[in-house]
């Protein structure tokens, strides 16, 4: 049989290799630790803002802890893009406030700020009070529309908790996407830019932001010499093993980032006359996605074909893709929430598929995947 062709797997550079070692020779295996500290720092010094980086378990972790910091409680409402994977909603449930979900905007597939400004402006018409935060997320790599997000975020006086979970090295007018908001939230799973096996981080603005984040994500042990407990604390925090991964794969993030825009170049390149095929695109020179994930629009009238078609015919090739996000608005968990929308995400997921797009991916991968769809 063929040999899988995969969405998007880890690739390991070596040097994770060496600072794990050194873990095990100094018997530093618990949370914490010397790769933490390193591993930390190695990601404020890329994101070039003077931001507080505090690594976590998951990117789940980091946005629930950025709720908390933010004053997040229960029956408060949260906004959030309605176009993202549930870990962008979940913690909102998590601490019993409510979400409210805006559709997206075709330029970049994320948070549309008229609708954003519209949902705010119902929201306090119907609650008499503002929403607590704001999440916008960099999906598949592009950044969002920062600039309008923020100028609105600013005149009503939300503060942003960026998703930036799969944006890591992605810039917006230069500017590195997490460093936008008041906080973001970063994640290593196996398919994202980087990896640390599984983890995530918490940008924050200042050092006490960072501080109280440390604090929650470690049971929010008070400073006593007993174990005292004046907070709902959690078990949130990076191990030393992890972190070593992630201090190997900061050596080869920009390689990652160089596979996947060429990747992203070379679909656009094989795809460019096929009838009814659009590559996902930077709208213009302000957005330097890292294109985390190569995405298409099958528009089925030009194609003769489904996106469902050609996802079915490449993975009996022993090809993986996926369907865009299912928008949340859309989601059985989240039947009752608000929703701001104008068709943008439904259409997407309609029509939508990731493509291969992993840093071991091949160039001859690549024309076999578009030669696939070819023929379909």
């Amino acid at each position: 049989m063929n040999k899988r062709i995969w969405l998007s797997l880890a690739h390991m550079g070596g040097r994770e290799q060496d600072f794990i070692k050194e873990a095990f020779d100094t018997n530093w295996v618990v949370p914490l630790g010397p790769n933490v500290d390193a591993f930390e720092k190695a990601l404020a010094d890329y994101l070039q803002d003077d931001r507080q980086v505090v690594a976590l378990s998951a990117g789940t972790a980091a946005l629930h802890l950025g709720l908390i910091l933010l004053g997040v409680k229960p029956g408060d409402e949260v906004i959030c893009q309605s176009f993202t994977f549930a870990a962008s909603a979940n913690p909102i449930s998590y601490l019993e406030a409510k979400p409210v979900f805006v559709d997206s905007e075709k330029d970049t597939w994320n948070m549309d700020p008229v609708l954003l400004e519209e949902a705010i402006k119902d929201r306090l018409r119907k609650t008499e009070k503002l929403p607590k935060a704001i999440i916008p997320v960099h999906l598949y790599g592009m950044p969002a529309k920062m600039d309008e997000i923020m100028e609105i975020a600013h005149r009503y006086d939300i503060p942003v908790l960026e998703d930036a979970a799969e944006a890591l090295g992605s810039k917006l007018n230069g500017q590195m996407c997490g460093v936008f908001g008041e906080l973001a939230a970063l994640s290593f799973n196996g398919n994202k830019m980087i990896t640390t096996s599984g983890g995530g981080a918490l940008i924050c603005r200042t050092e006490e932001e960072a501080k109280q984040t440390k604090f929650y994500a470690t049971q929010a042990r008070d400073a006593a010499p007993h174990y005292q407990h004046t907070h709902i604390g959690y078990n949130y925090r990076m191990s030393n093993i992890c972190a070593g991964i992630g201090r190997g794969q900061m050596f080869v993030l920009e390689e990652h980032i160089a596979r996947r825009r060429a990747h992203q170049a070379l679909y656009t390149n094989l795809l460019k006359d096929v009838p009814g095929i659009t590559v996902m695109q930077n709208p213009n020179d302000r957005f330097q996605s890292n294109f985390w994930l190569t995405c298409i629009l099958v528009d089925p009238k030009i194609a003769g074909k489904t996106r469902e078609d050609i996802r079915l015919k490449l993975d009996a090739e022993n090809i993986e893709t996926r369907p865009l996000w299912k928008p949340m608005h859309l989601q059985p968990v989240f039947v009752d929430a608000p929703f701001y929308g104008n068709g943008t995400s439904e259409r997407l997921f309609d029509i939508g598929l990731c493509l291969p797009s992993g840093p071991m991916l091949t160039e001859e991968d690549v024309e076999k995947v578009v030669n696939m769809i070819k023929r379909v």
